[in-house]
């Protein structure tokens, strides 16, 4: 039998998310500042020709995305996650879907790549952020005062 989730779940979501989140974000703000600090692969070994196909012919424009989307924003919604601010649930569900969002556009412009498999374990980063959002919205959403 399936109900409303008990405050400690939802306990147990926001901290979820700020875990998530943070880890998230803390790893692209450090990636998009490589990128940005290094265009042309000088930090990341990442080759330029990966980029043909795409409006970008460095590397510094999708690190300043990757730096202040899947970087600050994050950061920005662990931040509301952690203070249980009513609308962390929604900021948790988008940073997911953005994190999913810039996976599609990645593999779809430079393919995917197993070595090293970080597309592979963003993905599932992705899908889990959102779940986790998508079940905190919903626990949000139960009318106050029933406990499972």
């Amino acid at each position: 039998m399936t109900g409303p989730l008990p405050r400690s779940a939802e306990v147990w979501l926001a901290r979820t998310a700020v875990a998530l989140e943070v880890l998230l974000g803390v790893g692209a703000l450090a990636g998009g500042a490589a990128l940005m600090l290094g265009p042309r692969g000088e930090i990341l070994p990442l080759p330029v020709s990966a980029l043909e196909g795409s409006p970008f012919d460095a590397y510094f424009w999708p690190g300043l995305i990757l730096f202040v989307v899947l970087g600050l924003g994050p950061i920005v919604a662990a931040d509301l996650a952690r203070r249980r601010h009513p609308i962390a649930p929604l900021a948790t569900c988008a940073v997911g879907i953005a994190l999913l969002v810039w996976l599609a556009v990645e593999i779809a412009i430079v393919g995917f790549s197993m070595t090293p498999p970080l597309q592979p374990l963003y993905l599932i980063l992705g899908a889990v952020i959102t779940a986790v959002g998508i079940a905190w919205a919903r626990r949000r959403a139960q009318p106050s005062g029933i406990e499972a």
